[in-house]
């Protein structure tokens, strides 16, 4: 009778058990969205047109299917080694695309040694990190991937577990007309970051003829940025001149990042690291490529200071003297460069 019992509860959990499992999703359709308008179009967001057309690899083109596969795997915590993060739990809205962290930390809780980067506009960077090791999104994918970020040092089992989940598995066929590989899987990423494009800030509407969009004080900002000097390497639409230089950032820790050193070992690139943007800087602190300064008015400060001294600081450096009331101005121009970012994560199969 017992054992009669203990059979009939077996099997009751077995059929709760299987009840509660997700139901097969082979016609899983992720969201499709249009490809937003290249801004170096004609019919692009005008504030941006006419900058060089973002460069798009011919062996990876790009296609709003393939950037809806990627928008899923960047968003899915099943690519990271420990299962414990997504590409975007280090590019958060809330954060401009950043972490909010001083150092990023990677699966497994692996502390890094770099702050993580805003993504506005990256698509349209030629060389990435904050040393520009990388030529490309994809390898920068595949990198970040297999290394510190995300701790898939062996990426075919997830690989073969995105291929055994059947919404996963049609993606990839219709995509890429085959299964997901340790190859494809940075493609569709890649094409999802060319996607994270920028330009409809209030300081973008107010070049585009809405007034009322920023306030004086933000316009004022602007004729400041431009006297002190700022706009020599926060050049263009993209506030970047996606260069190098050593700021002098990070020079109080007792053996210094090198930077661009590492990568060119020509010994002027000592310490010199990648221009970030400032589109969402108000929103992307810390600051610099170790996150040493909190707050976006320390940062200004330290940078109108002439950066840290040290042997290799970019001679472009020199001492601003700004108002108090200048200053507020030129922090205003900042923040109205905060831009519209959709916080909302796919349905993942």
């Amino acid at each position: 009778m017992l054992a009669s019992v203990w059979l009939c509860g077996v099997q009751t959990l077995v059929a709760c058990w299987s009840l509660a499992l997700p139901a097969p999703d082979d016609d899983f359709q992720p969201d499709v969205r249009p490809l937003p308008a290249d801004p170096a179009a004609e019919d692009g967001y005008e504030p941006l047109a006419g900058y060089a057309a973002m460069a798009i690899p011919a062996d990876n083109p790009l296609t709003p299917e393939k950037a809806a596969l990627g928008r899923l795997l960047y968003h899915d915590s099943r690519l990271s080694g420990d299962g414990s993060r997504s590409c975007y739990s280090c590019h958060t809205c809330e954060n401009g695309l950043s972490d909010g962290r001083m150092v990023a930390v990677g699966a497994y809780e692996k502390v890094l040694t770099r702050n993580s980067p805003t993504l506005w506009n990256i698509g349209f960077h030629s060389e990435y990190y904050w040393d520009g090791r990388s030529p490309s999104l994809e390898k920068q994918a595949l990198a970040a991937w297999t290394g510190g970020n995300m701790g898939a040092k062996d990426p075919q089992p997830i690989v073969d577990a995105l291929n055994a989940i059947p919404g996963y598995r049609a993606q990839f066929e219709s995509v890429f007309g085959g299964p997901a590989t340790v190859d494809n899987v940075p493609m569709a990423l890649a094409a999802h970051m060319r996607t994270i494009i920028g330009g409809k800030t209030p300081w973008d509407r107010h070049l585009a003829g809405e007034e009322d969009a920023v306030s004086e004080a933000a316009v004022r900002g602007y004729s400041v940025f431009q006297q002190a000097r700022c706009v020599l390497c926060h050049v263009g639409v993209l506030f970047t001149d996606q260069q190098f230089h050593n700021v002098g950032a990070g020079q109080h820790h007792d053996v210094p990042d090198v930077g661009r050193f590492k990568v060119t070992e020509q010994k002027q690139h000592t310490g010199a690291f990648k221009t970030p943007t400032l589109r969402d800087v108000a929103q992307s602190g810390p600051y610099f490529h170790d996150g040493s300064i909190d707050s976006l008015e320390e940062a200004v400060r330290f940078m109108l200071a002439g950066g840290g001294p040290n042997e290799f600081l970019d001679p472009a450096l020199r001492p601003v003297e700004l108002s108090d009331e200048q200053f507020a101005d030129l922090i205003a121009f900042l923040e109205s460069l905060d831009e519209e970012c959709d916080p909302s994560e796919p349905v993942l199969p």
